[in-house]
C-alpha cells in the first residue's frame, strides 16, 4: 500500500525521544538556522528597505538562499588566515594586485550601469556607488604606497580574477543570455534591464564583504593594534561600507520592480554565479604556509585515516526517527471495528496506538528530564572525561529502561518493510548532509570513512533515507526490527541504544582500523547521547541547539566554541608555532556549527 503522512510531521502532542534537544514541536519542519551575525541583520534601514519587507526583498532572498557559497569563502584557507592575522605578506600583495584588478572592472561595470539606467535617481546612486569603488580603490593603492613597491604591475591578473572580471562586464555590456546583443536594443527598458542585470551580477561582492568584514571585525581582541590586517577589517566592517552594501541592494530592488519572473530568474542566476566566482577567487589566492582548513588539504591519504562518524537523528535529519515510525505504525493501523485476519501479526488500532504512542511520549519526556537534572553536579566542574561517563551511565540505564516500554507497549508490532523504506525515502535530511557524505564517499582517493551511530530503532529506514540520496557506501551502526516475511514483530535487536553503548561502538570502530596509517577522527552530533563520543574524538563538532547537551556538557567543564572563531584562533596558534598537536581528542572542547555548510566548508573546502 502507499504510505500516506497526515498533513502534520508529528502524530503525537510531543515526540518520543524529542525531547533529548528540547526543541518545540510545531506544524511543520523547523527551519534551517541562520547565523545570527547575519550584517542585514545590524544594517541600517534605507527609506527603499521600509517599504519592501526584508524576506520580500530579491539580494535578501539570494543571500539566504546561497549561504553556502558564503560560507565557504568565509573558511577559505585566504580568509582564515587574513582574520587570524597570520597571513603571510606576500600572499596578501598578490591578493591586493588581483582586487585592483577587480575593482577597476567594478568601476567600469557601473559606468556602464549609469548609462543604462533611465531614471535620475537610479544614475544618482549608482554614480554614488561608483565612487565608493574607487575610494576602495584608494585604500589598496595606500597599502601599496607602504610597500613601496608596485605589486599591481608586478602581478599579472590570474585566471579566476580574469574570469570574474570577463563575467562582470560581459554583463554590463548586456551579453546576458536571453537579451539582445548590443546596439540592437530597441527600447530604453531593454536598456534598463542590463543595469538590473549588472546590479544582480555586483550585488553579491558588496554583501560578501560586508558579511566578512563584521565576521572577522568579532574576532578582533579589544584595543588590538598589532593585528597586521586591522585597516582591510576595518573598512570592510565599517558602517560606510555595510550602508554601501544595502544601497546596492536596494537599488538592485528597485531596478526589478517591472521585471518579468523569467527576468528575475536571470538576475537569480547572475547572482548565484558571482557568488560562485567569490568563491574561485578566495581559494585561487597562493598560500605559501599551511592552514588547518580545509581539514582534507594536510591529509595525506597514504599515511593518513580520516575517520568520520556521525549520528542521525536531528544531526542528518529534520524530524527525529521514532516519530516516523511513530506515524507509519498510525497511519496504516486497522481501525476499532476492522477484524485482522488470524495468519497475521496482531496489531492495535489507530486509536489505540496514537493514544499509547502519547502516554509513552509524556513518560519519556518527564523521566529524562529528570534523569538529565539528577546527573548534573551541583556546582561547574572541570573537564574530567571519566566523571562524565559515570554520570553517563545513570543516563543509559534510563534509555534501556524506556526501550524496554516500547518493546512490552505493541506499539512497533506489524510495521510493513515496504512502508518504512518509503518513508525512509522521503525522510527530509537537513540542507547540505547528503551533499558532504557524497562528496567523501565519491573522492576514492581520500582514504576517509563514514560511519554513522544511531539510537534509531530500525537500521533500514536510515540505509534507504541515505540510499535515495546517492549514498549507499557509508557504515551503519544502529538497532535492527525483527521480522517475519517483512513484517515487524515489534521485537528489536539492540546494537546501539545508548551513550555507553555509543562511545563502546565508537572505540571499537577505532580499535579495528589499521594501526600502520594515523588517525584523525570527527564525531558530529547533537544530543547528550553524543556527548562521550564528541570530547572523545580529535575533533567534536556540534549542530543544532539542543539545551539539554550544553548544560551536561558545561555542568562537567566542556567549552563550546563557535567553529569560525575556533579555527581563527588554532590558525593564528598554528602560525606561531603554539599548537605543534593541533587536534588532540579528550580536550574538553567542542566546536558549534550552525549548518552542515560549515561541517563542509571547514573538513572539504570548496
Amino acid at each position: 500500500m502507499r504510505l500516506l503522512f497526515s498533513s502534520s510531521p508529528y502524530p503525537i502532542p510531543t515526540l518520543f525521544r524529542l525531547a533529548r534537544s528540547h526543541r518545540p514541536v510545531c506544524s511543520s519542519p523547523p527551519p534551517p538556522t541562520w547565523r545570527s551575525s547575519n550584517p542585514m541583520a545590524i544594517l541600517p534601514k534605507s527609506s527603499s528597505a521600509a517599504v519592501i519587507p526584508s524576506e520580500e526583498r530579491l539580494a535578501t532572498r539570494f543571500w539566504i538562499k546561497y549561504r553556502r557559497e558564503s560560507v565557504l569563502s568565509l573558511y577559505s584557507p585566504f580568509a582564515l588566515c587574513l582574520a587570524s592575522g597570520s597571513l603571510k605578506i606576500d600572499t596578501f600583495r598578490h591578493y591586493i594586485a588581483q582586487d585592483v584588478h577587480f575593482l577597476k572592472a567594478f568601476a567600469h561595470a557601473y559606468e556602464l550601469a549609469e548609462d543604462c539606467a533611465d531614471d535620475d535617481d537610479a544614475k544618482l546612486a549608482i554614480s554614488e556607488l561608483r565612487k565608493g569603488i574607487l575610494e576602495e580603490l584608494k585604500m589598496h593603492n595606500s597599502f601599496v604606497q607602504e610597500w613601496g613597491s608596485d605589486c599591481v604591475n608586478e602581478s599579472p591578473v590570474n585566471s579566476a580574477t580574469l574570469k570574474y572580471t570577463e563575467f562582470l562586464l560581459a554583463t554590463a555590456s548586456g551579453k546576458v543570455e536571453g537579451l539582445k546583443a548590443p546596439g540592437k536594443l530597441a527600447t530604453p527598458f531593454e536598456k534598463t534591464k542590463i543595469a538590473a542585470y549588472t546590479l544582480g551580477a555586483m550585488t553579491p561582492c558588496m554583501r560578501l564583504y560586508a558579511f566578512l568584514g563584521k565576521e572577522f571585525q568579532r574576532l578582533l581582541e579589544p584595543n588590538e593594534h598589532n593585528h597586521p590586517y586591522k585597516k582591510w577589517i576595518e573598512n570592510y566592517s565599517s558602517e560606510s561600507f555595510q550602508a554601501s552594501a544595502l544601497q546596492t541592494e536596494d537599488l538592485l530592488d528597485k531596478l526589478s520592480v517591472p521585471l518579468t519572473g523569467e527576468e528575475l530568474n536571470i538576475i537569480e542566476k547572475l547572482y548565484h554565479q558571482a557568488m560562485k566566482l567569490e568563491i574561485e577567487f578566495f581559494y585561487s589566492q597562493p598560500l605559501i604556509q599551511p592552514t588547518i582548513a580545509p581539514l582534507t588539504k594536510q591529509h595525506d591519504p597514504g599515511q593518513d585515516h580520516l575517520m568520520i562518524f556521525s549520528d542521525f537523528d536531528l544531526t542528518c535529519t529534520v524530524v527525529d526517527s521514532s516519530a516516523i515510525l511513530a506515524e507509519i505504525a498510525i497511519v496504516t493501523a486497522p481501525k476499532s471495528d476492522q477484524n485482522q485476519p488470524a495468519s497475521q501479526i496482531a496489531r492495535m488500532s489507530s486509536a489505540e496506538l496514537r493514544n499509547t504512542w502519547g502516554l509513552l511520549s509524556t513518560q519519556y519526556t518527564e523521566e529524562y528530564e529528570q534523569c538529565i537534572e539528577s546527573i548534573l553536579p551541583s556546582e561547574k566542574v572541570e573537564f574530567n572525561y571519566e566523571a562524565l561517563h559515570k554520570a553517563l551511565e545513570q543516563l543509559s540505564d534510563f534509555e534501556k529502561r524506556a526501550n524496554s516500554r516500547v518493546i512490552e507497549s505493541g506499539v512497533l508490532k506489524g510495521l510493513n518493510l515496504e512502508d518504512i523504506k518509503r518513508a525512509g525515502q522521503r525522510l527530509i535530511l537537513q540542507d547540505g548532509c547528503i551533499s558532504f557524505f557524497q562528496k567523501i564517499t565519491k573522492n576514492k582517493s581520500l582514504n576517509a570513512n563514514i560511519h554513522v551511530l544511531s539510537y534509531c530503532w530500525c537500521g533500514d529506514l536510515i540505509r534507504t533515507a541515505f540510499s535515495s540520496g546517492g549514498v549507499d557506501v557509508l557504515n551503519i551502526h544502529a538497532n535492527e526490527f525483527n521480522y517475519e516475511e517483512s513484517i515487524s514483530t515489534g521485537e528489536i535487536v539492540w546494537k546501539v541504544q545508548s551513550p555507553i553503548d555509543k562511545i563502546q561502538a565508537f572505540n571499537d570502530i577505532l580499535q579495528d582500523c589499521s594501526n600502520e596509517r594515523k588517525k584523525l577522527s570527527v564525531y558530529i552530533g547533537d544530543s547528550v547521547g553524543d556527548l562521550l563520543c564528541l570530547v572523545k574524538a580529535d575533533i567534536g563538532i556540534v549542530i543544532g541547539s539542543s539545551s539539554s547537551l550544553r548544560k551536561v556538557g558545561s555542568q562537567y567543564g566542556v567549552s563550546f566554541v563557535p567553529l569560525f572563531p575556533g579555527l581563527v584562533k588554532k590558525q593564528k596558534e598554528f602560525g606561531e608555532g603554539r599548537s605543534p598537536c593541533i587536534w588532540k581528542g579528550q580536550s574538553g572542547i567542542l566546536y558549534t556549527a550552525s549548518s552542515w555548510d560549515d561541517i563542509h566548508a571547514f573538513i572539504l573546502g570548496w
